[in-house]
């Protein structure tokens, strides 16, 4: 059940139903512009409200703010693959104490934005903790890309003060989709970034040209695009050398474009190349606020077939772990493990297990500027990610079916009519089965790898 509305569940994909007071709004008023933006049920350190207020002041920088928050939206309701259907998921605010995150995810999984008003954005005003939907309607986004000038804008994120204890009446109520991949999305992005490390930096005008001077497509079939810093600019490569970064689908960044004219740097992030596409994310740096957009390996293929998060979930002590580590979290902007290690008495790599197990909650993301973990609270079912994971779900259906036996060497998974080999090589598992095959544990264990995963931890705990 969501926070603040009702969920109507199926195997697939819910309906989230979104209560908000009034529609979002931005007004001209005597001393400059206000920026209302309401927000729907949603979780704080008081518990669940109805209609959380995190923030109200002045803007360091209206207008990038205006245009970063419409590029969240852009993602929001964009599909970059199979473009028929879009979506239509408003963004999710979490107020941090001394920032604003307004985080999105694309219609096809494959993309998460994120813009950060960091301290100096707020005019060094502090925020309230919590986790919201805002809503972000039509008639608001026209307006805030008609905004031009430097006039004062006010920031209003959850009602009027005064209004706070009188929103008994009438609410806006939007029904929105709410798929199983997107959910899961949120964490396989949170658990590929925290692999990444920063690979290139440019400045802001080379930042435009390389920006601009990109593909709007690409091709079917082609390989991915690479790129490798060379000098102050990047360079497009076939080849995937040292430093490259993987950029899937170059027409993924068009968000991007929102605020490029404001751009003082643009950030690189990803893994050490291995030869094969991946995942990447594109931080564009602005006076007092980050606009990061992360890719998925491929425009077709979304974050939530990664399976970077089924090793976690599929221990008992990740899912005791995370109890414990959530009691510590306290809205913190950036999380630091060894901290929580020493306030839980748990070993550091139990306490990153346990923050992937709260990542698929939606309970932390991970901020790749900060190289740190962040505390949010999702508005959404947080135990529906792991529920609906279709090879974690199959895998437990193995292990209570008593399909994992040990002989000899290996381990034998009886699946339907089939049998497959498992066998283990430097702590990894391989498996014979078409999935390892084609992934060759790139997207994470097979079911049948996973099964065996968990009845050798079943063994261990039973000794």
């Amino acid at each position: 059940m969501s926070v603040g509305g009702s969920t109507v569940v199926s195997m697939t994909r819910s309906v989230q139903a979104l209560a908000y007071a009034r529609p979002s709004s931005l007004e001209s008023t005597a001393s400059g512009r206000l920026l209302g933006l309401e927000t729907a049920g949603g979780l704080t350190p008081r518990g669940a409200e109805a209609h959380p207020r995190f923030f109200a002041g002045f803007l360091a920088a209206p207008q990038i703010a205006a245009r970063g928050l419409l590029a969240v939206a852009d993602v929001a309701a964009a599909r970059y693959h199979q473009r028929t259907r879009p979506g239509s998921l408003d963004p999710v605010v979490t107020g941090n104490g001394d920032r604003l995150r307004f985080e999105s995810f694309s219609g096809c999984g494959g993309v998460y934005a994120r813009l950060d008003v960091l301290d100096e954005g707020l005019g060094g005003a502090e925020t309230g903790h919590g986790t919201t939907n805002v809503d972000v309607n039509d008639p608001l986004r026209e307006a805030l890309s008609r905004m031009s000038g430097t006039d004062p804008m006010y920031l209003r994120v959850g009602p009027e003060e005064m209004a706070v204890t009188t929103l008994g009446g009438s609410v806006v109520e939007k029904k929105v989709p709410l798929p199983d991949r997107w959910l899961r999305g949120f964490a396989e992005a949170q658990v590929a970034s925290a692999r990444f490390d920063l690979r290139a930096e440019l400045t802001g005008a080379e930042a435009v040209r390389f920006l601009r001077g990109l593909p709007r497509s690409q091709s079917r079939g082609r390989a991915p695009l690479w790129v490798v810093q060379a000098g102050r600019t990047l360079r497009p490569t076939t080849r995937p050398g040292p430093g490259a970064v993987c950029l899937p689908g170059p027409d993924r960044l068009m968000a991007l474009e929102r605020v490029l004219r404001f751009a003082t740097g643009l950030r690189v992030y990803g893994p050490v190349p291995d030869g094969l596409a991946s995942a990447s994310a594109w931080e564009m740096t602005l006076p007092g606020m980050r606009l990061t957009l992360t890719l998925s390996p491929d425009p077709s293929r979304g974050f939530s077939g990664e399976g970077g998060v089924l090793e976690a979930l599929a221990t008992d002590d990740a899912a005791a772990d995370a109890e414990l580590i959530a009691v510590l979290l306290a809205w913190e902007p950036r999380i630091d493990p060894a901290d929580l290690a020493e306030q839980s008495g748990l070993t550091a790599d139990r306490v990153r297990a346990a923050l992937t197990r709260l990542g698929t909650a939606g309970r932390v993301g991970y901020d790749v500027a900060d190289a740190a973990y962040f505390h949010r609270e999702l508005p959404y079912d947080a135990d529906r990610a792991e529920r609906h994971n279709p090879r974690l779900v199959a895998a437990r259906r193995l292990v209570a079916e008593d399909a994992v036996s040990v002989d000899g060497d290996g381990v034998t998974v009886v699946s339907g009519e089939r049998r497959y080999r498992v066998r283990e090589s430097d702590a990894a598992l391989s498996c014979t089965c078409t999935w390892w095959a084609e992934h060759r544990g790139r997207r994470g264990p097979c079911k049948h790898a996973l099964a065996v995963r968990m009845v050798r931890r079943g063994s261990a705990a039973a000794a």
